[in-house]
């Protein structure tokens, strides 16, 4: 038998929600039948699929010792725990990712992502302890391209967790982003609006300026900064947010990003020597339209990374 104490993180979840975090290896199927059995009890009692768990309220589950695995923090304790923090307090973090590193394992298994330096850096800080958690774990919020570079919000609790996606979910928070182009967009200030599809087979996405049942649409706002021969440096805001958006969308009008492997010039990338779509989410803007909670005193709050790579470089 094994008991767990529901703490603030865990409070506010489907009983069912929180054994599959906390029990991983229980497969659901037998996790259906035991709470139908009785073997898994809230505060002594059955315990139905849909309770919401309180704080303090405890759940006892009455299943093989097989199933609880030892937690091991071995995974993020062997990454390097150095972050670019822009700000930080009680509830969240936004780091400055930099190019060429994952924000979650992927296909190759990649040990050293952001998620494991962050927690790394908050188990030093004591902010973050695996053996006094039962379900929750320190999360990332957005996600970028492993070569897309800047802001990325975290969540240490899972009531700011909670909070954050949900106004991410609902627009409102305010991305802004900075990129090197080739060539000149036909207007110094533009929004524009396509049709961008999904090839899950090759990665990548089409976009065509004719709706169809498959494809959704896309809206992206531009304002060239500067200018030379070749290249252009834009400031970008989405107003919708697609795999793959502003690569696609700016190369759709003929001005694909520098560096772009996907969906850019090869030959002008090697003339200008890079590898990596020149790609920057430098700027962030909280704009809550709705009640936030315990994270409303971010209302109205800008912040901005300070070093992106590309600035001063090419143009």
């Amino acid at each position: 038998m094994r008991e767990f104490v529901i703490n603030s993180n865990d409070a506010g979840q489907r009983l069912d929600k929180f054994i599959t975090k906390a029990v991983p290896s229980l497969p659901q199927s037998m996790m259906y039948k035991a709470i139908r059995n009785k073997r898994i009890k809230l505060n002594g009692k059955r315990g139905e699929i849909s309770s919401r768990l309180a704080e303090g309220d405890i759940v006892q589950m009455y299943i093989n010792d097989e199933f609880f695995e030892k937690i091991s923090v071995n995974e993020f304790m062997n990454v390097p725990s150095k972050l670019v923090i822009i700000y930080e307090d009680e509830n969240i973090i936004l780091i400055d990712k930099k190019n060429g590193m994952v924000v979650h394992e992927d296909n190759e298994n990649t040990a050293d992502t952001l998620i494991n330096r962050l927690k790394h850096y908050l188990y030093e800080k004591g902010e973050y302890s695996p053996e006094n958690e039962n379900s929750f774990a320190p999360a990332l919020c957005n996600r970028l391209d492993r070569n897309t570079g800047g802001i990325v919000i975290a969540a240490k609790n899972a009531e700011a967790l909670r909070i954050l996606n949900q106004k991410i979910k609902d627009r409102e928070t305010e991305k802004t982003y900075l990129c090197v182009t080739v060539g000149k967009p036909p207007k110094k200030h533009d929004i524009i609006t396509a049709y961008l599809e999904k090839d899950s087979a090759s990665n990548t996405v089409k976009v065509s300026g004719r709706k169809t049942p498959e494809n959704k649409t896309i809206i992206t706002e531009y304002t060239v900064l500067k200018t030379s021969d070749k290249l252009s440096l834009l400031e970008i805001k989405l107003h919708t947010g697609r795999t793959h958006q502003i690569r696609a969308h700016m190369a759709y009008i003929g001005c694909p990003l520098l560096g772009d492997g996907k969906y850019g010039i090869n030959r002008i990338n090697r003339e200008f020597g890079v590898k990596t779509q020149v790609l920057y989410s430098y700027k962030l803007k909280f704009d809550f339209r709705t009640d936030s909670g315990i994270l409303s005193y971010l209302d109205g709050r800008e912040f901005q990374a300070e070093n992106v790579w590309f600035m001063g470089k090419f143009l």
